[in-house]
């Protein structure tokens, strides 16, 4: 059994209380909901017998219900949390005097995607590749962020190596979402919705705040020479992205009838 402190139980405490917080909002989000559901297209081509040409064919295949997407990965984090304060609490404080918290980038690879493709969808993008596509590079962003803390655990020197190549595949959605809104605002009729345009930027600035928090661990900046200040820094920022991104679906799409 690891060797636990004041200050491992007390993020025990804060991971149970962080399992009771996210649940709660998640089964809100689910009640309190009006139905809204999003289009999923898919592209193919199509042989036009006049011209003899292939041309882009755009179809729906189905609706996915906006709520659950919000209530998801609201849901996934508490379930990590709930985990983390009970059977993997031994195993948690052991990664941590590593240095490490595998758990966290495990969960981040699957809520975080989440969070991208309907920040995505709510934008404009339906096609369902694209956003299988946006889904896996942000889960490769954050499996980047495992691979920086095993990899730096064995080294007197920090190799920036996987914090670069998460920062890169982190940045194309951004741009992919950007694109669609940019393309909106200049060849459609209308405009995104301003919560849209809040959502992005507001999440935006959220994600790059977690590569900020790994800088501040990985350069020792002032209570960040504390691993465990900065995984404290890590609970909070997910905390806030994800009630943040999730409160504004439900005042800008899903808190008033159809």
């Amino acid at each position: 059994m690891a060797k636990t402190n004041t200050s491992d139980w007390n993020l025990r405490r804060f991971n149970a209380a962080m399992a009771v917080v996210h649940f709660l909002q998640g089964a809100l989000m689910v009640y309190l909901s009006s139905s809204r559901e999003w289009t999923v297209t898919a592209v193919y081509q199509e042989f036009d017998t006049t011209t003899e040409t292939l041309s882009p064919v755009m179809k729906s295949i189905g609706t996915i219900e906006l709520a659950y997407l919000a209530a998801g990965f609201l849901f996934i984090s508490a379930i990590a949390h709930a985990l983390i304060s009970t059977v993997l609490y031994d195993r948690y404080v052991a990664y941590l005097e590593q240095g490490m918290n595998p758990y966290r980038w495990y969960e981040y690879a699957v809520s975080a995607s989440l969070m991208i493709v309907l920040i995505a969808m709510l934008a404009g993008v339906w096609d369902l590749g694209t956003l299988i596509a946006l889904f896996g590079l942000v889960a490769v962003m954050n499996l980047c962020g495992l691979l920086m803390e095993r990899h730096n655990r064995l080294t007197e020197e920090t190799d920036w190596s996987a914090f670069v190549v998460g920062s890169l595949a982190g940045i194309v959605p951004w741009i992919a979402i950007a694109v669609t809104i940019i393309g909106t605002f200049t060849f459609g009729e209308g405009s995104p919705p301003d919560f849209v345009i809040v959502i992005y930027v507001s999440l935006f600035v959220l994600f790059n705040l977690f590569a900020i928090n790994m800088l501040l661990q990985y350069r020792g900046i002032w209570k960040w020479k504390d691993y465990r200040f900065g995984e404290v820094g890590y609970i909070v920022l997910s905390l806030v992205a994800k009630s943040l991104l999730a409160w504004q679906v439900y005042f800008g799409a899903l808190n008033s009838p159809v």
